[in-house]
């Protein structure tokens, strides 16, 4: 099944988003037995695959494509890909890890369906050189303007790569990585003045359904498009992968997240905190450790039935969630201290431990709250209504992976790329935070 810009679903036209990691030449072994031997040494190599790639991104038509892993050091690869995108009708930006890492992103969006109204690049400058792009765009799409009269078409679509998780430690900067585009685009949206609209989120993720990234994102309202389009739930982990990693492990790590204006969303710091909590009791499960035990563990050596912060600190370091330049900082581990400490008392006690670490009971938030009347939104039978987006479908090709399967022949890439279509839809506007 191929999916495009022109998709028709019904009789409505659509809008598709694909997002790739198309595998850089200088990552991809050759050889299993000479690690050294890479596909960017052998042009032909790279060239013909690289080929067939951009032969099936034109063939998918999508509106919006985002694409990782792209050989940004190599000048004749990256100017393949903005002539034939260009020449389709795609506008394009690319954007390099930092420290000239040598591959990063590039995001095209083509010019019969949006306009680009801003672009952005967030630098990371952390310990894996990930950076991430944000479009804010606006559909020019006529059929859209007529069904959907005086509500604003806009969208905003992130694109990025997350760290791979060499080693758990690791985890906190995944986790970061995403606060971080979250936390841009709630600054962007509230230093612009933005009325309600939909957030699509593109890319690697180098996590599963089972990480606390995805946890953390569903805690902030987004859906994962694929999982909604074929009805699976959260713990759906074993349906699809998207990727075989150089260990030889399957997994499904690429998304297209949606986040409709009409969703009512956790303050952004209570879903960090709530997921750094997630990860912390993570580690102590991963060590062995019962609740009992995971309990002394953060003790440490306080003389009595509680934990006091000094401990709490130095059982963060021993975790590895704190203690180096890419972990926990002060105020993170303050603000879980507060947290946790739920009567104040300066010290925590076995009851708040189970509360905040070991069976929390995470509130959820609605699902939709209806908000005060915004420009840009429409009365329409009493409620305000606002832009948003139905998952109306979704492929990963090749079609074996949608069975948790990795085909041998498959060679395009060491992930499959995600196709899914939206339809633009009238919905309720939503209040932001709740």
């Amino acid at each position: 099944m191929r999916m495009g810009c022109g998709s028709m679903v019904g009789s409505e036209r659509c809008v598709s988003c694909t997002t790739f990691n198309i595998l850089a030449p200088i990552y991809k072994r050759l050889s299993e037995e000479d690690q050294s031997c890479r596909e960017s040494q052998h042009r032909a190599y790279w060239l013909s695959r690289n080929e067939r790639i951009i032969e099936r991104l034109l063939g998918d038509r999508s509106s919006i494509i985002c694409l990782q892993e792209v050989w940004l050091g190599n000048d004749e690869l990256v100017d393949m890909y903005e002539k034939r995108l260009g020449d389709a009708g795609y506008v394009s930006f690319k954007l390099a890890r930092t420290n000239n890492r040598g591959d990063g992103l590039l995001t095209a969006v083509h010019r019969d369906y949006f306009k680009i109204i801003n672009h952005r690049e967030l630098l990371f400058n952390d310990f894996g050189d990930r950076v991430a792009q944000l479009l804010h765009v606006e559909s020019v799409d006529p059929s859209w303007q007529e069904q959907k009269s005086s509500i604003q078409q806009q969208v905003l679509i992130a694109n990025t790569h997350l760290l791979f998780p060499h080693d758990s430690s690791l985890s906190i900067v995944r986790l970061q990585q995403v606060y971080k585009i979250l936390q841009y685009i709630e600054t962007y949206q509230k230093e612009h003045n933005l009325d309600p609209m939909p957030i699509i989120l593109c890319g690697d993720w180098n996590g599963s359904k089972r990480g606390q990234v995805y946890k953390f994102l569903r805690s902030q309202g987004f859906v994962s498009s694929y999982d909604t389009a074929h009805q699976y739930s959260d713990f759906d982990a074993h349906k699809w992968v998207s990727h075989r990693n150089h260990r030889g492990n399957i997994c499904g790590v690429d998304f297209i997240w949606l986040l409709n204006p009409n969703k009512c969303r956790k303050p952004l710091r209570t879903s960090w905190n709530e997921a750094v909590f997630g990860i912390i009791k993570y580690l102590l499960r991963t060590a062995s450790l019962t609740e009992k035990n995971a309990f002394a563990f953060l003790k440490v050596d306080s003389p009595g039935d509680y934990i006091t912060y000094s401990g709490f600190c130095q059982a963060l370091c021993q975790l590895g969630v704190a203690g180096h330049p890419h972990g926990l900082g002060p105020k993170d581990i303050n603000d879980l201290w507060v947290q946790v400490d739920i009567d104040g008392n300066g010290v925590v006690d076995y009851e708040e431990f189970q509360q905040r670490i070991w069976n929390p009971k995470c509130s959820e938030p609605p699902e939709e709250k209806i908000a005060p009347g915004v420009d840009g939104t429409q009365m329409i039978g009493g409620r305000q209504q606002t832009f948003g987006f139905n998952v109306k479908d979704a492929v990963l090709f090749p079609p074996e992976v949608e069975r948790g399967m990795w085909p041998e022949n498959y060679s395009l890439s060491d992930h499959a790329p995600l196709t899914v279509v939206f339809s633009p839809v009238s919905i309720p506007c939503g209040q932001p935070i709740c």
